[in-house]
């Protein structure tokens, strides 16, 4: 027997009265509803807009407006109307485009291996291997230890004098190495340590991607001769370039926002100015300098905002890449 639902929006008034009072009710209940069908969408997509307003629109707005005055540390309630002064003085100081150069070449030299490990981890995930579940967890925990204890331990990992690492260097001959006070080695350190925690996070993000690929082209491909390699290559690897290109953009952003490595790498004074030299001082701890150790909030702010108009431009990038690579696909 066919039945028929009515529509949402659709009240019958209920049988029984037909007086001028039950009218009024019918009518009422009716505006009530559909008032309850428009409105509820917006009511519960509201806390989300109200949050992001609360805790992201308004810290964005609010941080644009101090980079176009001067705004002190120590008289917050003074402020003084400088335009873009701010952003030349940043832009005309040298120690910001060391800051730039050292936030790409730490971000390269951390993103590359990383997400190229967390593929080759992934696709070893893949199989079918004995206790998956605990080796998932395993290359997760990185990802669940905090910055400042993985940056501690990697700390007296690469001491100078006394470190694990130029312990065991000493067996192949190489003398100590000052990780810290090198222009390479403080920036290979640093990427080692962002390596370290991230790759198990990506190679899960991965794996999903991975086992959501229909198994049926694999089984053309194997049928047509293929080994397991050109399999990866042929099917797993085009299958993936969205998450691929997701993972880039996240870790480009992971990467313009190092804070806790950089500067717990040597600790004290010489990593909360990123080094003797500023080898390996990051946007972020150029940032901190400014607004938390100078006091001066108006350029401290117009560094946020070029930090933000420089992952625009990158994820722009990728944007303008990705598109291009699946044009050159289809």
């Amino acid at each position: 027997m066919a039945t028929t639902t009515p529509a949402r929006g659709a009240y019958t008034p209920p049988s029984g009265g037909s007086g001028a009072a039950s009218n009024g009710r019918g009518t009422w209940r009716s505006r009530l509803w559909r008032f309850d069908d428009k409105a509820s969408p917006y009511a519960y997509i509201a806390p989300f807009f109200l949050i992001f307003g609360a805790f992201g629109l308004y810290p964005l707005l609010y941080t644009g407006w101090i980079a176009l005055h001067r705004v002190e540390m120590t008289s917050l309630d003074q402020s003084e109307w400088v335009g873009f002064d701010n952003f030349s003085r940043i832009l005309q100081d040298g120690e910001f485009w060391t800051a730039v150069f050292n936030t790409f070449v730490i971000g390269v030299i951390s993103t590359v291996p990383q997400l190229l490990v967390a593929l080759g981890l992934a696709h070893l995930l893949n199989y079918k291997l004995r206790a998956s579940t605990f080796w998932r967890t395993v290359i997760l925990t990185p990802y669940a230890t905090s910055v400042a204890t993985a940056a501690l331990v990697f700390a007296l990992v690469f001491r100078a004098d006394g470190g694990i690492l130029n312990w065991v260097l000493h067996f192949f001959g190489v003398g100590d190495i000052d990780w810290g006070e090198g222009t390479w080695t403080s920036k290979i350190a640093i990427s080692v340590i962002v390596i370290w925690r991230w790759t198990g996070y990506n190679a899960l993000i991965y794996l999903a991607a991975m086992q959501a690929v229909p198994t049926d082209l694999y089984e053309a491909a194997a049928i047509d001769g293929a080994t397991r390699w050109q399999q990866f290559r042929k099917v797993t690897i085009p299958s993936l370039r969205p998450t691929i290109l997701f993972t880039i953009v996240i870790s480009t952003i992971g990467s313009m926002q190092l804070f806790g490595e950089p500067l717990l790498l040597q600790g004290g004074t010489l990593g909360s100015i990123g080094g003797s030299e500023h080898q390996y001082e990051t946007l972020s701890i150029y940032l901190f300098n400014y607004g938390w150790k100078l006091g001066h909030l108006g350029p401290a702010a117009a560094v946020a905002w070029a930090m933000l108009v420089l992952l625009l431009l990158i994820a722009l990038i990728n944007w303008i890449v990705g598109r291009f690579a699946r044009k050159n696909a289809a």
